[in-house]
């Protein structure tokens, strides 16, 4: 008789997993992972915890010591950057592939902000550990279009990106378009995370299909990495994605459920009917260079409801963005 295996290491053997957490200890006893994801709110979630005192008052030291060098951004918004990159550098050797970092949330609509932006977490990285090899960051940006310029240019001198808070196949297509490493379609609205009883629509279980239907349908490189997961029932059924991010909550329910190794024949997998869906699968989609097209296709997609889902996850980080600055000021960098 065969011993019962856990859902995470059917999950496993399907779907490249990542951990959406800056939490050491879930990384060691959870692993191993390929990618540690994070954004604005699992960093300021952990660096509310006690531990991270001293890291943060390092961050805002060293914030004060490269001013200089960074002119153009305040002493807390630079405090805040380095405490997130100190924060990814604790998981770095939990983890096999990237850490991923996303950029603030207010440049959200300007590409030359969105590029500053990730070339200066690079070079803060640096600061904090010269030794660490940062072809190892992926930074995160919203799939605006001016948000998914920026990933063109920063892809194009050699600094992986990935679009988040996609909610369309427009914006899987111009960040296939643009050479993104990732792509990172929310399941569900970011609202769903962060307001108790919320529900929303329903989970985005067919985009996440269709968009790595098309990307290999049109020998895109882009991988799908689904986040803004609420269950281990949503997560299974994604089995078969390219990546998968997955809270510490739902790792724990998943390494902790328990199932006999034959389940695997069966596990239900909506990517097992990728053949019928693709062809739903539209021809390659060229937005790169056409911002009207672009934004039209956002403004029709569901009468608008997706981009609806787009500008609140943007205002929700960016609530986040605030509360990070209002922590550092409260630490001295006024």
């Amino acid at each position: 008789m065969t011993s019962p295996t856990s859902l995470l290491a059917l999950l496993r053997s399907r779907t490249t997993v990542d951990c959406d957490t800056l939490d050491v200890d879930v990384a060691t006893s959870l692993g191993p992972f390929q990618d540690c994801t994070s954004n604005q709110a699992i960093a300021f979630n952990e660096l509310q915890e006690s531990q991270h005192e001293a890291l943060l008052q390092s961050s805002i030291d060293l914030a004060r010591k490269l001013a200089g060098d960074f002119e153009k951004v305040s002493l807390t918004e630079l405090a805040i950057e380095i405490s997130m990159v100190s924060l990814s550098l604790r998981m770095a050797p939990h983890v096999k592939g990237f850490v991923h970092v996303q950029t603030n949330p207010s440049y959200s609509y300007s590409t030359s902000k969105t590029i500053e932006n990730a070339r200066r977490i690079l070079d803060l990285f640096k600061h904090v550990d010269r030794d660490f090899d940062t072809s190892r960051v992926c930074i995160k940006v919203p799939s605006t279009w001016e948000g998914l310029q920026a990933c063109r240019t920063l892809q194009a001198t050699g600094i992986t990106t990935l679009a988040t808070t996609l909610f369309t196949l427009a914006q899987a297509a111009l960040a296939g378009n643009v050479g993104c490493h990732y792509i990172a379609p929310y399941l569900n609205e970011l609202r769903v995370q962060t307001e108790p009883g919320y529900k929303g629509d329903a989970p985005l279980f067919e985009l996440c299909v269709a968009a790595q239907t098309y990307y290999k349908h049109h020998n895109f490189s882009t991988k799908v990495l689904p986040a803004s997961l609420t269950s281990i029932d949503e997560i299974m059924l994604l089995a078969g994605v390219d990546h998968i991010t997955i809270a510490p909550k739902l790792l724990r329910e998943l390494a902790s459920t328990k199932v006999d190794p034959s389940y695997i024949a069966n596990l239900p997998s909506l990517f097992d009917e990728v053949k019928t869906i693709a062809d739903k699968i539209p021809p390659k989609l060229a937005f790169a260079d056409n911002e009207d097209a672009f934004r039209l296709a956002m403004t029709r997609d569901s009468n608008g409801g997706n981009e609806g889902k787009l500008i609140q996850a943007i205002n929700i980080f960016c609530d986040v963005q605030l509360k990070m600055e209002a922590m550092m000021r409260e630490r001295g960098t006024v």
